[in-house]
């Protein structure tokens, strides 16, 4: 009994932490400005790598926004043939007055695609704002303006967004990555930022030119998989502060199998774990339906520890839908609502992956096997996925 009596300890205070994500939410929805401008003109860099699900709409969202200093958009790839292209054209097409600019270049730098797609990309930005978003960043129109607003703060070096999950499809996989994303990160981050971390989350990073060149351009990012945080922490290291843009944007789930959400939050898992393996130990609290479950298995499945259990479900649940809600007021919000009976099945899985991250450092990413590294070092190789 005494294990019992522990795990479902743990299991109040990972329900204590669910509520607390929730609060954390609705303060950060109920604080954002409703006016905010910019007033210099802004380069998006895009770099794409393939025609993934939603492509087009999330490219749209760029070009949608209502930015009136002006803005220039920069797609890159490394393939003349990649899928993404017809994309591009089919914008061009659509949005003849926008300022589109596709680059086609092989080149590679480092190990990082992404980042050598940057490193290509960057010479044809024509702005001294940088945005740097990732290909499957749905965003409303307000976007640019609450970047940039965010970014005239005194002392602000790099603007990030916290991001929701937006599914491809109604697969109960996209679904899971999708509730991952919004009930489990996001509150997770807000909770981290309350306790003092500044982590720059790579769905958007927003600086200066001249802040990417002090902290060493992306030429310092090439070698690395976790380059957002890398990102993160040389801005800071030049004393500037990495703060979150009062906006929130979404970010497509394209997984329609439940053996591709595995590999996919299994790289997420060990990543992390090797960036920050004392947050990462402590982040199994997160799951408080999967320490309720091993308390009703160590405590025999007595009643009370079953009662435990159905108490938390309805935190969990409470939480999700006030998260939810109070999402969809926030300017440039974007929450997509998923069914509440899958909270035990996301806890149970994200709970697996938290264990299997223990196994081992290598990771599949795009075609390559890389090695979780501090910072993270990409490994050339085959066993891709």
């Amino acid at each position: 009994m005494l294990l019992a009596g522990g795990l479902a300890a743990l299991s109040g205070i990972g329900a204590i932490q669910v509520l607390a994500g929730w609060i954390a939410t609705v303060r950060f929805t109920r604080c954002v400005s409703p006016d905010a401008a910019g007033t210099v003109p802004i380069t998006i860099l895009k770099p794409l790598h393939g025609q993934e699900p939603l492509l087009l709409e999330a490219l749209t969202t760029l070009c949608e926004q209502d930015y009136q200093p002006g803005f220039q958009i920069i797609f890159g790839v490394h393939d003349a043939a990649d899928t993404a292209i017809p994309v591009v054209q089919a914008l061009r097409a659509r949005f003849p007055d926008r300022d589109i600019d596709l680059v086609i270049d092989a080149t590679r730098h480092g190990a990082n695609p992404k980042v050598g797609n940057l490193i290509n990309m960057l010479p044809m930005a024509r702005h001294d704002v940088l945005v740097i978003a990732d290909s499957d960043t749905h965003a409303r129109p307000d976007y640019l303006r609450r970047l940039a607003w965010a970014l005239d703060r005194p002392g602000v070096g790099l603007v990030t967004t916290l991001y929701t999950g937006l599914p491809a499809f109604r697969a109960v996989a996209s679904l899971l990555g999708t509730t991952q994303i919004t009930h489990g990160f996001l509150p997770g981050a807000l909770l981290g930022r309350a306790l003092g971390r500044r982590d720059c989350l790579g769905a958007t990073m927003c600086l200066r030119r001249e802040t990417l060149s002090r902290t060493g351009g992306f030429e310092a990012l090439k070698d690395n998989l976790a380059d957002d945080q890398v990102l993160g922490r040389r801005v800071r290291g030049e004393g500037l502060d990495v703060v979150l843009a009062e906006t929130v944007v979404a970010t497509t789930v394209p997984e329609r199998t439940i053996a591709a959400l595995w590999w996919h939050e299994l790289r997420w898992a060990k990543t992390i774990r090797t960036l920050e393996p004392a947050a990462f130990t402590a982040s199994v609290l997160q799951y408080p339906l999967f320490l309720a479950t091993l308390t009703v298995i160590a405590s025999g499945f007595a009643v009370w520890a079953w009662a435990l259990t159905l108490g938390i479900y309805v935190i969990r649940a409470l939480a999700v839908t006030g998260i939810d809600r109070a999402l969809r007021g926030i300017p440039g919000g974007l929450a997509f609502r998923c069914p509440l009976w899958l909270l035990p099945l996301r806890d149970l899985l994200s709970a697996a992956e938290w264990i299997a991250s223990h196994t081992g450092r290598r990771v599949d990413w795009r075609g390559q096997s890389l090695q979780a590294d501090t910072p993270p070092r990409f490994t050339q190789g085959s066993n891709a996925r």
